[in-house]
């Protein structure tokens, strides 16, 4: 099969890498990939906004599989044009994009489908948000209802921290994204995040993961696209992914379908695990990031068949087989991430990963020969273990080898299952 991989970050790294693997791949494209990609398959220097670029390649190519990684082209239609074009493509349509798209969009579904979430109301102006908020109190979720980078999302504990947040949104700190706001219920739990391939009939769940947001120690601080992550989720019992079966991902799929959005690509369900079981914050249209990376390293199944078989509808036919040692990624960040951060500054050195163990490059760039970080989040570095405090052990010795002066990272990615494994 020759695949065209569309992205450029940590995500997208660790698909090329699982993808390489497969020994159905003939040819391997990305665009625009990054230096680490760059070890997998061959890079296309294209703008994956201009879709009419990506299908001339595609039929240039001969492609047989498009996966789309981020969710921004995804949301812009870039699934659409390619399938009108008659190529098969990892992703959902911009219709069913809307899970992501729109937090708004997801929250009448599930309120149709009575799929559990925070109770919620839908606002295009600050002083009626403002008036909600007031009559609620805190604490409280404020969210830009568009795309906003993993950024549009206050869990605001004081009624003044949330009225900022709606003068954020409406002041334009998130660009169109902010035009409208949700705001939902605080749910009390132990977040997770469960991942499944749907084909618009059928579905096969994956695994589960916990991703860390918070960019401080002990879960502190702003809000991030996520600072690390493991998987599984001690938190995500047999009993909890049946129960998030039935109740969350089966009613979406179904609901999707009949409201004329059939959903073929990957079901990311941000979940919060309250009291009263499962709950749904949100859904992504693609694979977290780092999520991905912690999934890559525990999936046994050849990723190019079911990446395909999800795309052609096929995928009642196929089953993913895991590795029961938990895997854990720590992020690597830009010094002042996630606010301003200085750009192009000089990573050294990589070291040698072993078996069980990789480096994902997330954002990177090779400037005269020279590896320059380019973005927030610039490493995912990797690892496995029998248990999670192994792989965390694993995952930190890597991190110290890297030769990075701008760099900066928490030290307790996995703190939850760590404490879990001695109690």
């Amino acid at each position: 099969m020759k695949v065209l991989l569309i992205g450029s970050g940590g995500r997208e790294h660790a698909l090329a890498w699982k993808l390489a693997q497969s020994p159905l791949m003939t040819e391997f494209y990305a665009a625009p990939g990054n230096p680490g990609i760059a070890e997998h398959a061959t890079l296309v220097a294209l703008n994956v906004d201009d879709h009419d670029a990506v299908v001339a390649l595609c039929k240039d190519k001969a492609i047989d599989l498009v996966v789309v990684g981020p969710e921004a082209p995804l949301v812009a239609g870039i699934a659409d044009k390619l399938r009108t074009a008659g190529f098969a493509v990892f992703g959902p349509s911009s219709s069913a994009a809307q899970l992501e798209g729109s937090k708004g969009f997801t929250k009448d579904i599930c309120a149709r489908y009575a799929i559990p979430t925070g109770a919620y109301q839908r606002f295009n102006n600050a002083p009626k948000a403002k008036a909600y908020i007031r009559q609620q109190g805190a604490p409280i979720v404020v969210k830009a209802d568009g795309l906003a980078a993993g950024k549009g999302v206050t869990v605001a504990s004081t009624v003044d921290e949330a009225l900022a947040a709606v003068d954020d949104c409406f002041e334009g700190a998130f660009g169109a994204a902010g035009a409208e706001v949700v705001i939902e219920a605080y749910l009390d739990g132990e977040e997770a995040s469960f991942f499944c391939l749907c084909d618009g009939k059928h579905v096969l769940p994956l695994a589960t993961a916990q991703d860390h947001k918070r960019v401080g120690e002990g879960d502190t601080g702003p809000n991030t696209g996520g600072m690390g992550a493991y998987s599984p989720a001690p938190v995500m019992t047999a009993e909890m992914v049946e129960r998030t079966m039935k109740e969350i991902i089966e009613p979406t799929m179904r609901g999707m379908a009949e409201s004329g959005y059939p959903f073929s690509g990957v079901f990311f369900a941000g979940l919060m695990i309250t009291a009263k079981g499962p709950e749904l914050i949100e859904y992504n249209v693609r694979f977290g990031d780092p999520e991905c990376q912690v999934l890559m390293m525990r999936l046994k199944s050849d990723l190019l068949p079911l990446l395909f078989a999800t795309a052609n509808g096929t995928l009642d036919e196929v089953a993913a087989e895991w590795t029961d040692d938990p895997a854990l990624t720590v992020v690597m960040a830009s010094k002042g991430y996630p606010g301003s951060y200085d750009k192009n500054t000089l990573i050294r050195h990589l070291p040698e990963a072993g078996e069980g163990a990789k480096v994902f490059h997330a954002g990177t760039a090779l400037k005269d020969g020279a590896l320059v970080a380019t973005g927030g989040r610039v490493l995912n570095v990797t690892a496995t273990g029998k248990t999670v405090g192994e792989a965390q052990t694993r995952a930190y010795a890597l991190l110290d080898k890297v030769d990075w002066d701008n760099g900066f990272c928490r030290r307790d990615i996995g703190w939850r299952a760590v404490e879990r494994e001695k109690a």
